[in-house]
């Protein structure tokens, strides 16, 4: 592949790091959503179990979804509404065109409305002369400068209160006060015309409902409420993904949408509405009318495809995007076409084109935190793997990516010959020849190969455990085999030490890079190799316990998913721990007084894979156990190293990759903390750059 596709991408990457003014705003927008969200779910019953429900309701409602369809459109029919099916966003604004030539209409005002965007209707119905003006205040200023949405939610979050000032100055002629209660009156002043002489009102609708034809639109500024209502006509556009079942369904969106997307419980204005009633006489009234759109443009064929259909269960609350680390540096005029962020690149891909959402999927680094947060658990990083698969079937891999996804060779190869590949990468210049001819960062400080491997050590080492309590296999991963063969051992002797029977299958590294960087053929190899090799123990009764949370995550969560659920994954997937997950399991009856990390403080991180692994508590409660004090130091989103995506060199990597980091940086440096704990290999490198501190694993404090 060559890198022309990506320069512009370079280019806006660098622009948003070298003026960090918009993502300075965004990161701040997204950590009070995420820290709102927090603070709903600490006093909604249940916390985020609702995620439970709502992916059953998802699912379900996308199974039925041609029943559902027909039952809607019958039952709005009935309550007088106008139902049209659009197969793309070419009939649906035919068919409003029409309408408003129909009418003899002048002005459309509109309220949010994503599905819109999504065919972006502003433009012709603005070149057949019709005045069209956004009433959302978000989207009112997107409009006034002829961008496209920052985020799904907060469209404007980039714009500070003198950009506003400036923007309603010009659009107004009258100066604007810089004070945002002053901004808000002359905004008040500006609209307010608009929602009284409109003669059709456009809005978008964030559920429909088979049961009884209603459709429910959800705002916190009201303005939909009145683009619906005071004028004769109304159009709603909605994608067909929308339509659920019953009241009962609705409801639970209702929740879903604000806790997901900003911590509210609900939003200001849910408004339901089912037909219209009659308004006012007299002859020169038109008839009031109201026009539901319901949108394909792609949707029967995502319901068709296996690997993509999941989409169709976003509810466009933001969530993921109030947790991507790439995105909240670039942005979603970077990080987006129509549809930013996460669930923007499946979304792209199946509504307008891979080419389009090839453009910046690289963005994603494959941290998995957008399905943590997602309230429909929607598996983006797997959908986003896809995309990225199916354009490099078209476009081929950069050499950088060929290279990372080649590790396990290049691992073997520096061990091999260990002493001249650690010169090699200690010499700068030669550093330099690497990263112009592979990619590789000059400035990323890379680990020591040990010619001594692991497995090596492992094949003399004498096991000392006369009546096993416990039968484990080892799953080591590369970076424990060939650059930390020590800290390997170290797993055999404390797991010998608690009573394990120890040994370590023949394997391969987890693969997960293959799925980072989409080469889905080679990471379902690795997973049906490694499967195979583990799943007899499994069996067995062993227990699979991994030290590297990528590789626990690619063992219970990752091959299942490449393997369709086969039972031999699914075994595996439930008899695998994280090292300190086991310890602390197996060391449940057992009482010491020992504490020989008393006194001694450390700031722990978790990577993103472990955070549905248990987010590190193992490890952290193991350390407490045994006199340490530790505390959890984290912004809620990503180091920035994203497997080894920071060691690629440039703005799609190390460059951004710092960008990402900086925040969680300055927290480790805040807390005081002279020794930061992780469990991740890469993290260690990322942070012990970044903060400039020692990363241990915490096997490691043991012997300083």
């Amino acid at each position: 592949m060559k890198t022309e596709r990506y320069e512009h991408l370079y280019t806006k990457i660098r622009e948003s790091i070298e003026h960090p003014k918009n993502s300075t705003a965004l990161m701040n927008c997204m950590q009070r959503g995420r820290d709102k969200r927090s603070d709903a779910l600490a006093v909604l019953p249940g916390g985020a179990a609702f995620r439970e429900d709502v992916k059953k309701t998802k699912d379900r409602c996308i199974e039925q979804q041609p029943e559902l369809l027909a039952r809607f459109v019958a039952n709005a029919k009935k309550r007088g509404a106008q139902v049209f099916i659009a197969k793309d966003g070419a009939e649906a604004i035919e068919y409003v065109l029409r309408l408003a030539e129909k009418r003899g209409a002048t002005i459309v005002a509109k309220s949010k409305s994503l599905t819109t965007e999504e065919i972006e209707i502003n433009h012709p119905l603005l070149e057949a002369g019709f005045k069209v003006i956004e009433t959302d205040l978000g989207e009112l200023i997107i409009q006034l400068v002829g961008e496209k949405p920052y985020h799904l939610v907060f469209p404007s979050v980039h714009k500070m209160a003198e950009d506003v000032a400036e923007i309603f100055t010009k659009a107004t002629g009258k100066t604007v006060p810089n004070d945002i209660p002053a901004i808000m009156k002359v905004v008040q002043a500006y609209l307010r015309p608009i929602f009284l002489e409109a003669e059709i009102g456009m809005t978008g609708a964030n559920i429909g409902v088979a049961e009884n034809g209603a459709i429910v639109i959800e705002t916190n500024e009201g303005n939909a409420r009145l683009v619906s209502s005071i004028g004769d006509c109304h159009v709603c556009v909605m994608g067909m993904e929308k339509i659920v079942d019953t009241v009962e369904d609705a409801m639970l969106m209702v929740l879903a949408h604000p806790v997901s997307a900003s911590g509210q419980l609900p939003t200001t204005y849910v408004t339901w509405m089912a037909g219209r009633s009659p308004l006012g006489e007299g002859p020169s009234r038109h008839p009031r009318e109201s026009h539901i759109i319901i949108l394909d443009n792609g949707r029967t064929e995502m319901r068709d495809d296996d690997s993509m259909r999941e989409a169709l269960s976003c509810i466009r609350c933001g969530a993921c995007m109030n947790v991507c680390p790439t995105y909240g540096v670039v942005g979603g005029h970077t990080f987006g076409y129509i549809y930013p962020g996460p669930i923007g690149i499946p979304w792209t891909a199946e509504v307008h084109g891979l080419e389009k959402a090839g453009d910046f999927a690289s963005l994603c680094i494959s941290c998995g935190l957008c399905k943590e947060i997602c309230p429909a658990q929607i598996d983006m990083p797997m959908m986003i793997a896809e995309v990225k698969h199916r354009d490099a079937k078209r476009n081929g891999h950069p050499i950088v990516e060929n290279v990372m996804m080649g590790a396990d060779c290049a691992a073997r190869a520096a061990s091999a010959f260990a002493p001249l590949a650690n010169a090699v990468m200690k010499n700068k210049a030669a550093r330099k020849v690497i990263e112009r001819v592979a990619g590789i960062s000059a400035e990323r400080k890379l680990p020591e190969f040990k010619r001594d491997t692991f497995v090596k050590r492992f094949a003399r080492h004498k096991p000392n455990v006369s009546e096993p309590k416990h039968k484990v296999a080892f799953f080591v991963d590369l970076y424990a085999n060939y650059n930390a063969p020590e800290m390997a051992m170290a797993v055999v002797h404390t797991l010998e030490a608690a009573g394990c029977e120890v040994l370590v299958p023949q394997q391969m590294s987890s693969g997960y890079p293959y799925i980072a960087y989409g080469n889905l053929d080679r990471a379902r190899e690795a997973a049906a190799y490694n499967v195979a090799r583990f799943a007899p123990y499994a069996e067995d009764g062993y227990d699979i316990v991994a030290t590297e949370p990528t590789a626990a995550y690619a063992l219970k969560v990752s091959y299942p998913k490449l393997l369709k659920k086969s039972a031999k994954s699914i075994a595996v997937s439930a008899r695998t721990y994280e090292l300190f997950e086991y310890l602390l399991h197996i060391e449940a009856d057992q009482k010491s007084n020992e504490k020989p990390l008393a006194g001694r403080r450390f700031g722990f991180h978790v990577s993103c894979h472990q955070r549905p692994l248990g987010s590190g508590e193992g490890a952290m409660e193991w350390l407490r156990k045994r006199g340490a004090t530790v505390a959890l130091i984290e912004t809620g989103t990503c180091c920035g190293m994203g497997g080894t995506f920071g060691m690629k060199t440039g703005a799609l990597g190390y460059e951004l990759s710092m960008a990402v980091g900086k925040p969680l940086f300055e927290k480790f440096r805040e807390s005081g903390v002279d020794t930061i704990i992780s469990e991740s290999s890469v993290c260690a490198i990322q942070l012990a750059e970044g903060v400039g501190v020692p990363v241990l694993h915490p096997l490691a404090v043991l012997r300083i």
